[in-house]
């Protein structure tokens, strides 16, 4: 690449760098939409804004936020708003789970096996595929496989920065890829559930009624990534010439320790426990608590659907608590729980935003504004003529072009779900396709814009092999990966919306047009 380039892609990034930092926190941004939904509300409600309900013919009126009532319950509910925030508790029982299995080092040891055992042909997508995989590891996903990868590349007489794009593009380019669904599922559909009850109240989120879809992108973008990063990527990378330091460093890449493969058989033992013990509770004859017998058709699994939260916490305490135990990071259970309490201090923050955000989505809901620019929204849609496929297309087109300077994926559904899922519920598209939708968009610009959370961690990592790799020349490694992960995912979301395929298990992707 010219320096003529890299100036121009560096202004470029700038901008982009600028705009990102000069946004509010998404708090600010809450109390700013939650004013503009005040004014929004007094003002429909006073014109006398309203829609006939497609079902009942109801009149349905937009109501003031300024009225006595719902100040009285804005201030006399305060509590009860935050506890009935639908992913609050969904989020923090997983995440208790999930804290043992961090802490005790069990995600990072899978992610180093994994790479450990990557077979040199078969690399890039191998380092590709563990990427996808490490989805649930949070943080320590980026911590952990970046750099060893970087290694892995080295010892395959590859260029580390090779190592270090692929890893990014499968852990942060590819995150709407869930090979298997996890915490951020359960979270963004417990977003999701929020606003469907707008239209429908007795909806119920089901934690894998995105699974299909986003299990299929992950494997769909695999040979992509692939083609990327050996046909394109790699030749413009060019031959590494280690310095002795580098050269040293990738020598001494560690391996696994005999604790650390005892602790993992000890995990293995636990997850076959949890699955065992599922099994049991929908099979046994005569006991089988997660059935609904007297239901028909899919809503029979639905008690199992729901306890789904309840078997991610299982399967990650257990499985973390048996690792650590045996490996000696973990000595008593007081361990165990100091590593749940780490877990819930890590929500922090999220716990913050999702005060306000549990307000917003109430006081939306307070106002009647959500169901009536539904109504009225779904029939200015209707009248385009537009097919639901071109309608989802924006959509994600939308949660892309927001991608760019917001980073919280979960914030901006928040704000986005009570009108867009309604909207497309309206107009016969499920809120498990319009879900999956928005996450694909989501995902496209995380690895090309500096607002997203680790994007200057990437670059640190990068840097550790090329002293002089800057903010350009991470954009310019990692934007074929983001094109082509783009024009795949906008395809495949047209392509199974027009082809109604099922989102996830007992999650279609149509719904009853109003």
């Amino acid at each position: 690449m010219s320096d003529t380039t890299k100036t121009r892609g560096g202004r470029i990034l700038d901008r982009i760098e600028q705009i990102g930092n000069a946004l509010p926190d998404p708090v600010v941004i809450f109390l700013i939409l939650i004013a503009l939904l005040i004014a929004v509300s007094a003002a429909t409600s006073a014109i006398g804004w309203s829609a006939a309900h497609p079902l009942t013919g109801e009149v349905m009126r937009t109501q003031s936020l300024l009225s006595e009532a719902n100040v009285a319950r804005l201030l006399t509910d305060m509590a009860g708003t935050l506890t009935a925030f639908p992913p609050l508790g969904l989020v923090l029982v997983v995440m208790l789970g999930a804290a043992v299995a961090e802490k005790s080092g069990l995600f990072a040891s899978l992610i180093g096996r994994a790479m450990e055992r990557a077979p040199a042909r078969a690399l890039t997508p191998f380092t590709f595929l563990v990427a996808l995989a490490s989805h649930h590891a949070s943080d320590a996903a980026y911590v952990v496989l970046i750099p060893l990868a970087a290694v892995a590349y080295v010892q395959a007489g590859r260029h580390p920065l090779l190592g270090v794009a692929v890893a990014y593009a499968g852990i942060s380019g590819a995150f709407a890829g869930n090979i298997i669904p996890g915490q951020f599922d359960v979270l963004m559909l417990s977003i999701t559930e929020a606003a469907a009850k707008l239209i429908e109240p007795d909806y119920v989120m089901n934690p894998l009624g995105n699974w299909y879809f986003t299990a299929a992108l992950g494997f769909g973008l695999l040979p992509i990534a692939w083609w990327v990063a050996d046909r394109v990527v790699e030749p413009r990378l060019g031959t590494w010439r280690p310095s002795a330091e580098m050269a040293d460093l990738a020598a001494h890449a560690p391996g696994l320790s005999t604790a650390q493969k005892r602790g993992f058989a000890a995990a293995g033992v636990a997850a076959l426990g949890v699955v065992a013990l599922f099994a049991a509770l929908v099979f046994w004859p005569g006991y089988s608590p997660l059935i609904n017998e007297g239901a028909t058709g899919a809503e029979r699994q639905t008690p199992f659907f729901r306890a789904l939260i309840a078997g991610f916490f299982l399967l990650f305490l257990s499985t973390g608590w048996a690792y650590g135990a045996v490996t000696g990071v973990f000595k008593t259970h007081r361990d165990v729980v100091k590593a749940m309490g780490s877990g819930v201090a890590v929500m922090a923050p999220y716990l913050v935003v999702a005060f306000f955000a549990a307000h917003f989505i109430a006081m939306f809901q307070w106002s009647n504004i959500g169901p009536v620019l539904a109504v009225n929204g779904a029939a200015a849609l209707t009248a385009t003529g537009l097919p639901a496929p071109a309608l989802l297309g924006a959509l994600l087109s939308m949660s892309a072009v927001f991608d760019i300077v917001i980073g919280s994926a979960s914030a901006k559904w928040s704000a986005m779900a009570p009108i867009v899922t309604p909207m497309m519920m309206m107009v016969g598209v499920s809120p498990e396709m319009t879900t999956a939708a928005y996450r694909m968009g989501d995902s496209i610009f995380n690895i090309i814009t500096p607002a997203a959370s680790n994007f200057v961690l990437v670059l640190s990592m990068a840097q550790r092999w090329s002293k002089d790799f800057g903010i350009g020349s991470l954009i310019a490694l990692m934007l074929p990966f983001s094109i082509c992960f783009g024009l795949f995912g906008f395809c495949l979301v047209i392509g199974w919306t027009a082809l109604a395929l099922p989102v996830g298990p007992g999650a279609p992707a149509t719904w009853p047009a109003l």
